[in-house]
């Protein structure tokens, strides 16, 4: 595994450990495919930046910022590379996370939509719904 990745993977695993009470309300909020069903993961790798909450299906990131992140060029430059590789970055304050967590619940529903159908059985691949 490339240094740089593993460094990476090594720096994610030790935030998980140790989130802010905001990051620990809105993972309560996105686990077990919660909302919508779709999945999320928690201080997710996308090199070189490690994203808060990552659902990889749908390509959106979730931030949850506290006041250092005020008017931070280091964000936008973060946010303007991620949108360039194809993902969508969704930015919260603590504040609003810990005070109105339903709302920032309800803003990343409304984000995602439904679960995009599963593609039809290939050729070869049994219909396990079909009973003949």
């Amino acid at each position: 595994m490339p240094r740089a990745k593993k460094t990476a993977l090594t720096q994610a695993r030790s935030m998980r450990r140790v989130p802010t009470d905001a990051e620990r309300k809105l993972w309560s909020l996105l686990r077990r495919r919660q909302i919508r069903g779709w999945y999320f993961r928690r201080q997710h790798p996308i090199p070189p930046y490690i994203a808060d909450f990552a659902c990889i299906e749908a390509k959106l990131v979730v931030e949850v910022d506290g006041g250092q992140h005020a008017e931070s060029s280091y964000d936008a430059v973060r946010d303007r590379q991620m949108r360039h590789a194809g993902w969508r970055v969704m930015r919260f304050w603590n504040t609003d996370v810990l005070g109105n967590p339903e709302g920032v619940a309800r803003m990343i529903w409304e984000a995602l939509g439904p679960l995009p159908d599963p593609p039809p059985p290939s050729a070869g691949e049994r219909d396990w719904g079909d009973a003949s």
